[in-house]
């Protein structure tokens, strides 16, 4: 078998693995095809002669494409927050069905979190934690030596699992009365959703989230209840998260982060419910792994 044949066929082997690094690293299965497109194109002009690890070759092409794109995106003008999540349905371009089935099964929360570091520690971290790819392979990848790639991966660890928990928080009962919301807006179950709210249930949307001229208020269980099942189909990119301790839930269609829902709880009821998506506000909230 020709070198052309044995790249073709590693490749379409590997296809799984390789679309996982890059989904990972972008956060997105749109341009994580993108990157793969790119990775075979770059890898058949560069042929296999001298490689006895054609998948950890082909991973670091990928990791390499993937960190030119993180790249490429961290230096151009953010993108306005209306052009990203008008129609969180879409995606990032991809099968809607598909990209939320990936987020769900990465976690929607640590999308968020990989988005907000440099694109070396993301590499660093994506690649040894996830992948086992040794610091020794992933120091060339950044122009660093192991030693700095060992120490960007673990300050990515430390922003991916960090965040103080309210003291005074029951974290479990709150947990499960967020997690039975999202699975109700995702259901489509009124009376499910219904029951975990207060009567007096006070909803705040900031201009962000419609957008609207002004911030919008809310109130009644009913009326909450009906807004959230107007959003069942943006649920589909919804996941727990820690938001500056407390678990809430975010949002982020194609791994971007698009608004927050952080809850105030008070006797196993919803009493108030904060929609975040202020690019600036956003900004400020840190966004950590919600463990087991």
């Amino acid at each position: 078998m020709d070198e052309s044949a044995v790249l073709t066929e590693r490749f379409e082997a590997d296809r799984a693995h390789l679309r996982a690094v890059a989904h990972r690293m972008l956060g997105s299965l749109a341009e994580a095809d993108d990157a793969l497109q790119e990775a075979w194109l770059r890898a058949a002009r560069a042929g296999t002669g001298g490689v006895d690890n054609l998948t950890g070759w082909l991973t670091t092409v990928v990791a390499r494409v993937c960190l030119n794109m993180l790249r490429s995106r961290r230096s151009r003008p953010e993108e306005p927050l209306e052009g990203r999540a008008a129609d969180p349905d879409r995606g990032a371009g991809g099968d809607p069905e598909e990209e939320a089935l990936h987020a769900d099964a990465v976690g929607v929360a640590l999308l968020v979190v990989l988005d907000r570091l440099t694109p070396a520690e993301r590499l660093a971290f994506v690649l040894h934690d996830m992948f086992a790819v040794p610091f020794d392979e992933i120091g060339p990848m950044i122009e660093r030596s192991p030693a700095a790639a060992r120490q960007l991966a673990s300050r990515a660890r430390r922003r991916v699992g960090g965040g103080t928990p309210d003291p005074v928080a029951d974290r479990a009962r709150h947990r499960r009365l967020v997690e039975a919301f999202l699975a109700a807006t995702r259901g489509g179950d009124f009376d499910a959703l219904l029951a975990l709210l207060d009567p007096d249930v006070v909803l705040h949307a900031d201009r962000a989230v419609i957008p609207s001229p002004e911030p919008i208020v809310v109130r009644g269980a009913r009326t909450v209840a009906e807004g959230a099942m107007a959003a069942t189909g943006r649920a589909r990119f919804t996941g727990p998260a820690l938001l500056d301790g407390a678990v809430g839930l975010v949002m982020a269609p194609g791994g971007r982060l698009s608004l927050v829902l952080a809850f105030t709880i008070a006797d196993s009821r919803i009493t108030a419910v904060d929609v975040i998506a202020e690019p600036e506000r956003l900004a400020g909230i840190a966004v950590t792994v919600l463990g087991d």
